[in-house]
């Protein structure tokens, strides 16, 4: 599974790139589009087009973004959701499927904790993937959100192997949500 997860912003937008081939976990590409400061549609319009090189250039398979979350500074908030829709505009015109992720959720899943600041994250990327400095903010943060997909898809399907082992999967009786495993 190669995976692009992407941490959207209308001045800097980081993306990256995983591939997650059996255990491993192979950092295949990172970066940030510097889309400055100026009219909102012109950066807009520089995010969608870098991203869609990025889909070229990389061929993921899955897009990975942060969800919405309701921000103190409303303005700030509506621009991150211009940005993720500027991400799945170009997911959808390459025909890749988008996963949403709480940022909570992709903290816990690469640090081990929800609530980490960016410096854990930053370290945990470099050394899930093995990298020789720490990347970005951005890039970090999107490696996150890319990593977490490709583990949290994981662990459903060790889940549901397992399930499915011990009869309990949907359609055999009780939900493997109120079993007691």
């Amino acid at each position: 599974m190669r995976v692009l997860g992407v941490d959207p912003g209308t001045i800097v937008c980081g993306w990256g790139v995983v591939e997650l081939a059996g255990s491993r976990l192979i950092h295949v590409g990172s970066g940030t589009i510097d889309a400055g400061r100026g009219d909102i549609s012109c950066r807009l319009a520089l995010v969608y087009s870098e991203l869609l090189s990025v889909l070229d250039e990389h061929s993921p398979t899955d897009l990975s973004l942060e969800r919405n979350f309701v921000a103190r500074n409303v303005q700030s908030a509506f621009r991150i959701g211009e940005a993720r829709g500027v991400a799945m505009a170009a997911a959808a015109a390459r025909g890749i499927g988008v996963s949403e992720y709480t940022p909570m959720m992709i903290k816990k899943s690469v640090v081990g904790y929800g609530k980490a600041d960016k410096a854990q994250v930053q370290a945990a990327i470099a050394r899930l993937l093995s990298l020789p400095e720490l990347p970005r903010t951005d890039a970090a943060d999107a490696l996150a959100a890319a990593l977490c997909h490709g583990l949290t898809g994981r662990f459903d399907a060790r889940v549901a192997d397992a399930l499915s082992l011990r009869g309990l999967s949907r359609g055999r009786g009780r939900s493997w949500r109120t079993a007691r495993l």
